[in-house]
């Protein structure tokens, strides 16, 4: 079975250096093939709602012992627009980011980190950022940067009014999805 995976190094300190346009071609047999292997589709992509996303890689092969040390944390960072907070009720700001977070859960629920996020271990105690950002235009960009970058997230589109709402990550090890989101600013 030949497939692209993405391409990791590790630091001296055990944690990732994310690099997203490097990919290696691996060919495994039998005997190496890890133990969780995913030929589907997460159905995510930077501007999808419900719609299957065109750029999730329904080739990435995972392995469940790529679970992250315990020094590097698995954490999903959820997204919103700032403008929404403060025009529409709290409420119903918070639904949007709940409805991100759940879809980006379950859209992938058979990588290693999610399953790792998910555990019976870890499920009293995951690690979420909420961030903001200013508007329709920032969450689109932000979800273009993503992209391209080949981070898995959702980018809610709140319907039948087709407005985007905010964003959440699949979990990731913080070392790989970090700084994508340091110039935003926590939700307060």
């Amino acid at each position: 079975m030949a497939c692209t995976v993405p391409f990791r190094i590790l630091n001296l300190s055990g944690s990732h250096f994310a690099l997203p346009s490097t990919r290696v071609r691996v060919t495994l047999t039998r005997s190496h093939a890890p133990s969780t292997i995913s030929n589907r589709p997460s159905g995510l992509s930077s501007n999808s709602m419900s719609q299957p996303g065109a750029s999730a890689d329904p080739t990435a092969i995972a392995s469940a012992n790529d679970a992250p040390s315990q020094q590097d944390v698995v954490v999903q960072y959820v997204v919103l627009r700032r403008d929404l907070i403060d025009t529409w009720p709290l409420g119903s700001v918070v639904t949007q980011g709940c409805h991100a977070s759940v879809s980006a859960v379950w859209s992938n629920k058979d990588d290693p980190f999610t399953l790792h996020y998910c555990s019976p271990d870890n499920i009293d105690s995951m690690h979420k950022v909420t961030l903001e950002v200013k508007g329709e235009t920032q969450i689109r960009n932000l979800s273009e940067k993503l992209t391209s970058g080949g981070i898995i997230h959702k980018l809610w589109i709140e319907q039948p009014e087709n407005i985007p709402t905010c964003l959440a990550t699949k979990p990731y090890p913080k070392s790989i999805v970090s700084s994508y989101f340091k110039k935003l600013k926590l939700c307060k």
